[in-house]
């Protein structure tokens, strides 16, 4: 039998046959914030206590420790009567498991949509916010949740739709468009990115380059374009007006463009995509080192002199914010100082131009000294043309001296002396090695200026890729192209000559450069070059490279792109069989690749094709070096 008596707060005593241990304080928090607003909806249930006039709280300890909570918020009195339920001792074990677990918790669209109902009963997001002890960012999440469409509620019940495909759908309240485009996906493209762009359409998000350009969702807002929020995800949304958008991104560049125009070049463009093959499509001039005048000079070494009497002061700690400000814009001009020592000629100021670019991580770059193709093969035909101009006349012409099986004879002796001549110097060969691996690699049209029949075949490689800008291997060559550019003649027709007065070790560098252009492992379809692509793994090992500083395994990379099997054998083999259970029961691929992505991270895993394989058999070698290099060569043991 079970009587209703009153007992004060501070004579409610945990019972040691409660069979629930454990509490979730932020979970204590929000009931005592609920009980503040609404009252006491349960009874707890007590059984009387030792110790005289206390009692035993069978089951509702939460309920119990709120209620403390509330106390000591300075919000209810420690003696407050507790309205309860009197049990006997027997059974209490079995009362309390009964009233753990027999309870059945709303399913998680009836809460979403209870939240709904509370707004239209006319309760603000702050007071439900402050009823259940949470946030109003909350709050906002789970309406917005609240009003995605019955029919994709029930499938979120039914386990058919995940959490992040919820949430990907609040994008937009049309129901008709939030179930059209659900039933458009296959069932293997519902993940919510894909989710995200079926609802945008032509939507650029947030993360696009273009739209950290103009400064982000709020800049792109204040200049009248539309943009949809992602609640979701701070960082998140999608801007509806490309041509909005890349009409505010040309204005931005163009802005920069006026100062590059402004530095005298014959041409200056605007590129919101500049890609790592574009540069093919162009010559390229490099500027040239000059003397600082006697006024910069002095300046620069006043600068230099005071920057490192700050840094010093700065590193023992005596300086202040001023200081780190001053050597903030020492910094600065140093560097337009430094940058006066490298200037392009007037010449090529005349025939070259520049393009204002926008870079992957939504900032300007600006490239110089770039030729038009037009143009670049206009300055190239007088160097090539051999033809000698002779007066017309109406003589008889002449026969040539040479038949042409005499002149091919003849070229044909002169080129087996050269060959043997070349073998007899190494110097020279490398010289010629070098120009003919350059010529393809940094100038354009300039494939025949060379006497050596060396082929160097560079592979597209971006074409291949399903996101080109993000490859580290890519931004690296990109980088070292401009390093090596800078060194080289402008022309191709000078290079041969710069070479020679190279030393060996420079050209060593400049070879490695050209033949690292030539490398190609890429595992295509049908290929001849089996044995070419197994040799990579022999060229890996000599380079010691460790794949995982090159690539980063991620969900979007590599993991949404192959089977469930496959992506729980990466997590056992990176993680192991116990973390690898996580991925195996998850409902959906979308959630085991999630799972994978984030129990990848900082692994350092990689996939198979990306490894380099081991040496199947130890070789010994001995090591030969180059007279007055640094360089070694392997050479076979005996």
């Amino acid at each position: 039998m079970t009587d209703t008596i009153f007992v004060p707060l501070n004579k409610l005593i945990r019972d040691p046959k409660n069979v629930r241990k454990t509490y979730n304080q932020a979970g204590i928090a929000a009931l005592a914030a609920s009980i503040k607003t609404d009252g006491l909806i349960q009874d707890p249930v007590v059984r009387k206590a030792d110790k005289k006039d206390c009692f035993f709280v069978i089951a509702g300890g939460r309920r119990i420790a709120a209620l403390k909570q509330l106390v000591e918020n300075g919000e209810l009195d420690a003696a407050a009567p507790v309205q309860c339920k009197l049990r006997s001792d027997e059974n209490a074990e079995a009362v309390s498991l009964a009233e753990n677990i027999m309870r059945e918790a709303m399913t998680p669209a009836e809460e979403l949509v209870a939240y709904g109902t509370l707004i239209e009963s006319g309760l603000t997001i702050g007071q439900i916010a402050q009823r259940f002890a949470t946030t109003e960012t909350v709050v906002r999440k789970r309406l917005a949740l609240a009003r995605v469409s019955p029919a994709l509620m029930a499938l979120y019940d039914e386990n058919k739709l995940d959490l992040s495909q919820l949430e990907a759908f609040t994008l937009t309240d049309d129901h008709e468009e939030q179930e059209r485009v659900w039933n458009s996906l296959s069932p293997y493209s519902r993940s919510s990115r894909e989710i995200r762009q079926a609802l945008t359409g032509h939507g650029v998000p947030a993360t696009d380059k273009r739209v950290r350009f103009i400064g982000g969702l709020d800049a792109f807002e204040a200049a009248g374009g539309a943009v949809k929020r992602d609640l979701f995800n701070e960082d998140s949304g999608f801007v509806l007006d490309s041509a909005l958008l890349d009409q505010m991104v040309i204005e931005g560049l163009e802005k920069q463009a006026l100062e590059i125009r402004a530095e005298g070049w014959s041409w200056v463009d605007v590129r919101p995509d500049f890609s790592y093959d574009d540069y093919g499509n162009y010559g390229r001039r490099y500027p040239q080192p000059v003397e600082l005048s006697v006024e910069d000079q002095a300046e620069l070494d006043q600068l230099s002199s005071d920057y490192d009497d700050l840094v010093e002061l700065l590193n023992v700690g005596e300086g202040g914010e001023e200081d780190r400000q001053r050597l903030g814009q020492l910094e600065e001009r140093i560097d337009e100082l430094t940058a006066k020592r490298n200037a392009y000629e007037a010449q090529v100021l005349e025939v070259a131009g520049a393009v204002v670019i926008l870079n992957n991580q939504g900032g300007i770059r600006v490239e110089r000294g770039l030729v038009h193709p037009d143009m670049e093969k206009a300055l190239r035909l007088p160097a090539n043309d051999q033809t000698i101009k002779t007066p017309q006349t109406t003589a008889k012409p002449t026969k040539p001296v040479h038949s042409q099986a005499l002149l091919e004879d003849l070229t044909a002796q002169k080129t087996a002396a050269m060959r043997a001549e070349l073998v007899n110097n190494p110097a020279i060969a490398l010289v010629a090695v070098v120009h003919a691996l350059l010529l393809p690699v940094l100038y354009t049209y300039s494939r025949t200026q060379s006497a050596l029949q060396i082929s160097l075949h560079i592979e597209d490689l971006a074409s291949y890729m399903s996101d080109a800008e993000g490859c580290k291997g890519l931004i690296e060559l990109t980088a070292l192209r401009e390093l090596f550019g800078q060194q080289l003649p402008g022309d191709g027709a000078d290079l041969f000559g710069w070479l020679s007065g190279r030393t060996q070790d420079q050209l060593l560098d400049l070879l490695a450069y050209a033949a690292a252009h030539a490398v190609n492992v890429v595992e295509k379809k049908h290929t001849d070059r089996s044995n070419g692509i197994a040799q990579g793994n022999e060229l890996g090992r000599a380079l010691n490279i460790n794949i995982a500083d090159w690539f980063t395994t991620t969900g979007d990379n590599y993991l949404s792109r192959i089977n469930r099997q496959g992506i729980e054998q990466a997590v056992t083999e990176a993680k192991g069989e116990q973390k690898a259970l996580a991925v195996k029961v998850a409902s959906k691929k979308t959630e085991a690749v999630t799972i994978a992505d984030r129990l990848l991270e900082g692994t350092n895993w990689i996939p198979a094709p990306l490894r380099i394989a081991p040496a199947l058999v130890p070789v010994d070698h001995k090591v030969t070096t180059f007279e007055n290099s640094n360089y070694t060569l392997p050479e076979a043991a005996e």
